[in-house]
């Protein structure tokens, strides 16, 4: 089976809903000492896991001092109970796609679930775009929801996440692999803040589903 490694595409984009307005703390510190001087205070450890998490991470991959390190950290500090396809609860990771198209829909799915959750017939959210470009070489499973289901599975977790816990553990920055939302489309997972570079806000988009059709509705917000 293919171990090969490739470069993340360039750039890669990210949306995250805008009711999450960003917090520079980050992007203010100069030194690893300083955040966690000022951790507290700003309001990051409401969050009990939040301090933990961070403490999960090397400090050499820490970011910080720079334009948008709290967006890039956010995602690896802010990760749900259950983990998500490539990463346990323990620790997050930023995950991005190699289109704005596919990024739109992956955020569509998830708030179609919870359309469905929430038994209401419609279902709009704001998000924010951002793009970056990620460092570092990334285990290509494109092409290979044939040879290895379980990592494509669409409800259980537990394979995938297992999978890319070993990988960030061995020292891995991430991995690519098939859009299971978009046909043709890419998403990257990456385990290294550090690598996560010249992050960019974008424009603002709605985002609309419905109960009774399949179709993604996206209108973009004047600046």
């Amino acid at each position: 089976m293919s171990e090969q490694r490739i470069a993340a595409p360039r750039p890669c984009y990210r949306l995250i809903p805008s009711q999450f307005p960003p917090i520079g703390l980050f992007d203010t510190v100069s030194t690893p000492a300083d955040l966690e001087a000022v951790m507290d205070p700003a309001g990051w450890t409401n969050d009990r896991l939040v301090s933990e998490r961070l403490r999960r991470l090397p400090e050499a991959e820490w970011a910080f001092g720079r334009h948008n390190s709290s967006i890039i950290m956010a995602a690896f500090l802010h990760a749900p109970p259950g983990g998500t396809r490539f990463a346990g609860p323990d620790l997050g990771a930023r995950y991005a796609a190699a289109a704005i198209n596919t990024a739109v829909a992956e955020v569509a799915h998830h708030l179609r679930r919870e359309l469905v959750a929430r038994n209401v017939p419609a279902m709009t959210r704001t998000y924010r775009t951002y793009h970056c470009r990620l460092e570092g070489d990334y285990l290509d499973l494109r092409e290979q929801q044939a040879a290895r289901p379980e990592l494509y599975d669409g409800t259980n977790y537990t394979a995938s996440q297992t999978f890319g816990e070993a990988e960030r553990a061995s020292g891995g920055d991430g991995l690519a692999y098939d859009s299971l939302r978009h046909s043709g489309g890419t998403n990257v997972v990456a385990y290294r803040p550090s690598k996560v570079l010249d992050v960019v806000q974008g424009e603002h988009l709605d985002v609309s589903v419905t109960a009774d059709a399949p179709t993604i509705q996206v209108r973009r917000l004047s600046e």
